[in-house]
């Protein structure tokens, strides 16, 4: 309370000058009535606060300057007080302005008797001559201010019909009066009292202070992803080369007692031990029945202590057992997601989410997405008409946000895509989902993203192309300005994957020239992680003779010849296989067996966990409130029912060579893991130090 009293005057007098500057001059009365009764100090107002414009020092020396002609002095002191942002963008100043110098200009006729000398005029007349030919050129244009322009050519404008009326009292009189109002209101609007003063000051402080605290928060998050997208990869590489060394040292020991390794079984190690960083045709390309590389026996005389000393050195370096996240009670968790308030079901859904893209790839993340399956989280399997499923169609956007973001993390993984495949209704669901979410929300993303992994399986595909998915991408990726990076890849992406196909292709052709003019925007795109997708959609759909015969006629050739320049060695031999698909003459074979009755096998590429599933996180727990992991095992811990279970192989696709256009269904996470690791594992393939291990295994 002392604190308030030492500056109860200053305050109340702060209250007091804002009031004046706002005209609540009742509220004065009454303000300043009541601190007289309760014998509060009330400074006296100051002259800053009073609305008498002839007690502002300034406005009183450009008024009596004006009454005396003082032309320099009045022009100085207006550039002075008023602002430029003022004189050049208000109208009402411009024009007040361009009036105060003609009124300058004939002072002397006015104010004169007889006739002024030449020396006289000219000083007069030539500030107005180079205001014309400057600040005054555009209102030239004006049809007000047009006559004016000729009036320093005139002889004597007292007598000219167009300039009678400047030399009436009655025309200065109230060119005074618009100039003292103008600048009452002006120069009494720059007085600022300190109160607003205070307020602006230190808005303004914290507003920076939230933007510079924001931008170091989406700094932290950009790093933190790249980090965890390190980890995980360093992670599964070292699971991985344990496996396989232990396996080589048991082959090595098989070795010694005089077995044999076949290379046929040292092809398949080697696949194994790339298989997260590069195709089969890497390990294809090794020659392993050269000499030294085939049926080899070694004498225990010869290795044995080398053999004894590598595995005693690898017993050391035991991969350390994964433990099992606790089970969960399902039945619990599905009924509070569907009947419980929105927030409690979005830190459900985050929790769900993150147990999946934060567990160990591998046994312990497969554990989870099987607990998932077999307890049909996502009511996959019901025939319920209210399921988990419906809460994309909720009302609220972070829930919508936050169930595409774990279908999203679901169609991840094969085995989810397999999962989620079987419900005939949530394809229909994200279509709809995708076309009414604002395109700049990531409830947009994560749908565009789980539909361009489902694209991966044919029956999905099959449904997309009849639901004119096709038309709607093209349109979307006419304009690329208002897309994401990420949205902008999984869009071409699933684009690509749709035209691979004989029904998309086909749909392609009755819309060539829209097709075909996007898809040449897009290779000149900044972003060039699409290009691969590009590249794929091209060569795919000039498969058709009659999109070939469109590319010809826009000067495909010659636009694709163009970005040839500017590509990479890579990217310049698919380019050149385009071109040749382009000038191809190999008629369409309607015999070919139609997609619906081809028996392939689904495309299924590995699993990428993409690290953008976690971005920009909107939902935070406050003080008290559960989330995440902990929220799932203190409110919804279950019995142990789940086990281990062996994941079974899939499928992974037929490789290609990267200097040629894709062929084949991907995920742009995928793509860009292979892809990246190309140059890697060329110099890996060619190491002097690879070679002589092999020969010496």
């Amino acid at each position: 309370m002392g604190d308030v009293l030492a500056y109860e005057a200053e305050l109340l007098g702060l209250v007091r000058e804002y009031l004046d500057y706002a005209e609540f001059e009742e509220t004065v009365k009454v303000f300043t009535k009541e601190c007289k009764i309760k014998g509060k100090p009330l400074p006296k107002p100051g002259s800053v606060s009073s609305r008498d414009s002839n007690a502002l020092p300034v406005q009183k020396d450009l008024l009596t300057a004006f009454e005396n002609g003082e032309q320099e002095v009045f022009f100085q002191l207006w550039e002075e007080h008023i602002s430029s942002s003022v004189r050049d963008n208000e109208p009402v100043a411009q024009k007040l302005e361009f009036y105060l110098h003609v009124y300058f200009a004939i002072y002397l006729f006015k104010h004169t008797t007889g006739k002024p000398n030449k020396a006289e005029l000219e000083e007069r007349f030539s500030p107005f001559k180079t205001y014309l030919e400057t600040k005054a050129a555009a209102l030239s244009q004006n049809t007000e201010f047009l006559p004016f322009y000729a009036l320093p050519f005139v002889m004597n404008p007292m007598v000219h019909p167009s300039f009678k009326e400047l030399f009436q009292d009655s025309w200065t009189l109230d060119l005074r009066t618009r100039l003292e109002k103008f600048l009452c209101l002006t120069l009494k609007a720059r007085q600022t009292p300190r109160l607003l003063t205070l307020f602006k000051e230190n808005g303004q402080c914290n507003k920076e202070m939230l933007q510079h605290l924001h931008q170091q928060l989406v700094e932290s998050e950009h790093r933190t992803m790249t980090y965890l997208k390190r980890f995980n990869k360093m992670q599964a590489d070292y699971h991985n080369l344990i496996g396989v060394t232990a396996e080589l040292v048991d082959s090595l020991e098989a070795t010694v007692n005089g077995k044999m390794i076949t290379p046929e079984y040292l092809q398949s190690v080697c696949v194994r031990l790339f298989s997260n960083q590069m195709r089969q045709s890497v390990a294809h390309s090794i020659d392993f029945t050269r000499p030294g590389t085939g049926y080899y026996s070694m004498s225990p005389c010869d290795d044995g202590y080398a053999s004894t000393m590598l595995r005693a050195s690898l017993a050391s370096v035991k991969l350390q057992d994964v433990p099992l996240l606790p089970s969960l009670d399902y039945e619990k968790l599905k009924k509070d997601l569907i009947a419980g308030n929105d927030r409690l079901k979005a830190f459900l859904l985050q929790a769900l989410r993150w147990r999946l893209t934060t567990s160990y790839p591998g046994e312990q993340r497969d554990t989870v997405l099987q607990a998932y399956i077999s307890n049909d989280l996502l009511d996959c399997h019901s025939n319920c008409q209210k399921t988990v499923l419906i809460l994309l169609h909720s009302k609220s956007e972070v829930v919508r946000q936050y169930m595409a973001r774990l279908i999203n993390a679901f169609a991840s993984m094969a085995e989810g895509r397999v999962y989620l495949s079987q419900n005939p209704t949530l394809l229909q669901m994200l279509e709809e989902r995708l076309k009414a979410e604002d395109k700049d929300s990531l409830t947009w993303e994560n749908v565009l993203g789980a539909l361009q992994k489902f694209s991966l399986r044919r029956a999905l595909q099959s449904t997309m192309i009849k639901d004119g998915l096709i038309y709607w991408l093209v349109d979307v990726l006419t304009d690329t300005d208002c897309l994401s990076d990420y949205t902008l890849e999984y869009s071409v992406a699933l684009l690509m994957n749709l035209c691979l196909r004989r029904a998309g292709k086909k749909m392609c052709a009755r819309i060539a020239n829209h097709v075909l003019k996007v898809l040449s925007d897009l290779l000149g795109h900044e972003n060039h992680e699409i290009q691969p997708y590009v590249n794929g959609a091209l060569y795919s759909i000039l498969d058709i003779p009659s999109i070939r015969e469109e590319a010809r006629a826009m000067g495909m050739e010659e636009i694709l010849r163009c970005f040839i320049k500017e590509r990479n060695a890579e990217m310049i031999r698919q380019i050149e296989f385009i071109i040749k698909q382009l000038n191809s003459e190999e008629p369409l074979n309607d015999s070919i067996i139609s997609d619906d009755e081809e028996e392939e096998e689904d495309v299924e590429d590995h699993d990428i966990m993409e690290a953008d599933l976690n971005r920009g996180e909107v939902l935070q727990p406050q003080l008290g409130e559960l989330a995440g992991e902990k929220l799932l095992t203190t409110e919804y811990l279950g019995i142990m029912t789940h086990t281990p279970k062996t994941k079974k192989k899939l499928f992974c696709g037929v490789h290609q060579s990267i200097d040629e256009p894709l062929q084949r269904p991907v995920t742009p996470g995928y793509h860009r893991t292979v892809y990246l690791m190309q140059p890697v594992l060329q110099e890996v393939r060619t190491a002097p130090f690879l070679e002589t291990r092999l020969s010496h295994c």
